[in-house]
């Protein structure tokens, strides 16, 4: 009896062992396959899959029998307690289908794989419940055969360059919970069998090129509680039935060509939803005061649109809001006085509407309120309300044409981070205490009535990245805002429009007052005489330059040509005079000249960029010639 226990133990062990050692062909030839195709792996994972015992390599896992049921290859994973990002490059092997066990594939961020899903990915893999492929570059279309793998509850395709129809028959596999197939090139129309996926949690079908409606019965996906449509070009209505989704939290329908009005909703219908973006569509009618049972909501963006009528005092019911954005459509009436009732919110959004004052006082309850764009309505304010100049959290208000009269007054915050008073009536001069403005990043005060010179003042404003005061009364030098001390090495300024004013100085502290990192540099129809600074070289990320309509004279700096970033370049009604810079043929990104109405002679340097602007990018000179002007004399 002793003897045959030790026979079955040792046999016991022998196959334990062969178990352990040995790897079914399809399985290795599929692996090994996956292999031969990667190029490169930064991870290093795949040269650690020597020898046969496939269960034992690195991200591979195998069920009871042996059989290979997981490969775990992500981009991101963790070694020794540690995040590591690593990529691989090559070509995903069709043989991968040979791993009929698979349950598991996991490849996504890896960022350099190509190739397409193996057609017959259904046929051969039925046990397979997550496939992640996201963040790659895999092309083609998806293949009929995903439609076979009735187990898959996972698909994430997003962010790759499939193309193609997303299958009708994607309906029936029945245990789908999470889709994502955003960021890729599908078109046609989003199957209207999705809509019995009753299992399905999560739907990102955003940033496609899908068109047709969103399908009808949408509504029947009681287990929904993503779905994200936005960035395509989908049409029709938004479904009525869009109000039973019960489970819903995320809703963005954004980004499409969508028309009609938004369903009303009835008391405990979409009780969870909480993000709403609607924005950016061609939606009409009234924002329906059913709004208001939405009471878990706390973003909702329905600007860019074709609403009218009044903001429902009902909004004042959604005590979670942190965020609404209302800009761009056509409301009118006031501002309901229930909107100081919401205590959460951070950003609030009505420019470009038809809003009537007066600002109800409520307002100046939003002790959390940071951001507030009240621009382009019919508030009719004259002068700034004080109290509104003091809500304590208000680091970003926008009140560009509201018909505000008078000097800036002096009780602005001074923690604001951006100020824009454009378009309207302000008169006088920049008060110098502006200088104090410490947290300054954006200051607009184009379009008014502002007179003198820009306080020396403004070199205090340390971190201030856009400065916009075009179409005012100013004058004297601008050395004060190219010399700006900054907090950053070259300068913060990255925009900066002082056109349409009365300057007649400074020009030559372009590229030498520190400000190094210009983008948008427009001076254009003041009085500026001099030279054009050779100094302008240090501007590299300069993409666009406005000197047009001054005295400006002299020679064209050479190096110019060193702003290889100048996409724009506008030099035309002053007096330089000299030769082109044959140098200036190296300004490749160029896409807009106009150097018309100078002093300029000789022959137009040959080649790109030169050859595809017009005859009036150099008419109206003293003597140049050469393609596209006449050619010159002998």
């Amino acid at each position: 009896m002793g003897s045959q226990v030790l026979w079955f133990l040792v046999l016991l062990t022998l196959t334990t062992i062969c178990k352990s050692k040995s790897c079914h062909p399809n399985d290795l030839k599929g692996l090994q396959d996956f292999k031969a195709g990667i190029r490169s792996d930064t991870s290093g994972r795949l040269s650690k899959w020597k020898k046969q015992d496939c269960c034992k390599w690195e991200g591979i896992s195998c069920n009871e029998a042996g059989r290979v049921a997981s490969i775990i290859l992500p981009g991101l994973y963790t070694s020794d307690g540690a995040p590591v990002q690593s990529t691989m490059v090559g070509e995903l092997s069709p043989s991968i289908t040979l791993i009929d066990f698979l349950e598991v594939i996991d490849i996504g961020e890896l960022g350099g794989l190509t190739g397409k899903i193996p057609t017959s990915i259904g046929l051969h893999l039925p046990h397979l419940r997550k496939l992640n492929f996201l963040g790659n570059q895999f092309t083609g279309a998806l293949p009929e055969s995903i439609c076979k793998l009735s187990k898959l509850e996972e698909m994430y395709l997003q962010e790759n360059v499939f193309s193609g129809f997303v299958p009708s028959c994607i309906g029936g596999v029945k245990n789908l919970r999470r889709v994502g197939v955003h960021s890729n090139k599908l078109s046609g129309v989003i199957p209207e069998s999705i809509t019995r996926l009753t299992n399905l949690e999560s739907l990102c079908l955003q940033d496609n090129f899908f068109t047709g409606i969103i399908p009808e019965n949408i509504g029947n996906l009681q287990e929904l509680k993503e779905l994200d449509l936005s960035k395509n070009s989908l049409t029709g209505i938004i479904p009525r039935s869009i109000v039973k989704l019960n489970s819903i939290s995320i809703l963005y329908l954004n980004a499409n060509q969508l028309e009609g009005e938004i369903p009303p909703s009835k008391p405990g219908q979409l009780s969870s939803l909480s993000f709403i973006r609607l924005q950016n569509n061609r939606l009409s009618g009234m924002i329906p005061s059913s709004i208001g049972y939405l009471t878990s909501l706390q973003r909702l963006s329905l600007a860019n649109n074709q609403l009218k009528g009044s903001i429902p005092s009902s909004l004042g019911n959604l005590k979670s809001l942190t965020e609404l954005y209302l800009s761009n459509n056509q409301l009118s009436g006031q501002l309901p006085r229930s909107i100081g009732g919401l205590s959460e919110l951070l950003f609030l959004s009505i420019s470009h509407n038809m809003i009537e004052g007066p600002l109800p006082g409520e307002i100046s309850s939003l002790s959390n309120l940071q951001s507030l764009n009240l621009s382009f309505n019919n508030l009719n304010m004259s002068t700034i309300p004080k109290w509104l100049m003091q809500l304590p959290s208000l680091s970003r208000i926008y009140l560009a044409g509201c018909e505000i009269h008078g000097e800036i007054p002096e009780y602005i915050a001074k923690s604001l981070l951006e100020l824009d008073l454009s378009a309207n009536h302000l008169s006088g001069r920049i008060p110098a205490w502006i200088g104090s403005l410490s947290r300054l990043y954006s200051l607009n005060l184009s379009k008014n009535k502002l007179v003198s010179e820009i306080p020396t003042t403004f070199t205090n404003l340390e971190i201030l990245g856009v400065l916009d005061l075009h179409s005012n009364k100013l004058e004297g030098s601008v050395d004060a805002v190219l010399q700006m001390k900054s907090k950053f090495v070259g300068g913060s300024l990255t925009y900066l429009d002082l056109s349409d004013n009365s300057f007649s100085s400074g020009v030559e502290q372009i590229g030498v007052g520190g400000q190094e990192h210009i983008q948008h540099l427009n001076l254009s129809h003041n009085f500026l005489k001099g030279r054009f600074p050779t100094s302008i070289e240090t501007l590299k990320s300069l993409e666009t330059l406005d000197l047009s309509h001054n005295g400006l004279g002299s020679y064209l700096p050479i190096s110019l040509a060193n702003v290889t970033a100048l996409e724009k370049l506008m030099l035309h009604k002053n007096q330089f005079t000299g030769r082109i810079p044959e140098e200036f043929l190296k300004l490749k990104n160029l896409k807009e000249l106009n150097l018309s109405d100078n002093l300029l002679e000789g022959k137009i340097p040959y080649g790109k960029p030169f050859l595809d602007f017009p005859q009036s990018s150099f008419s109206r000179n003293r003597g140049l010639c050469g393609k596209p002007l006449p050619p010159c004399k002998s």
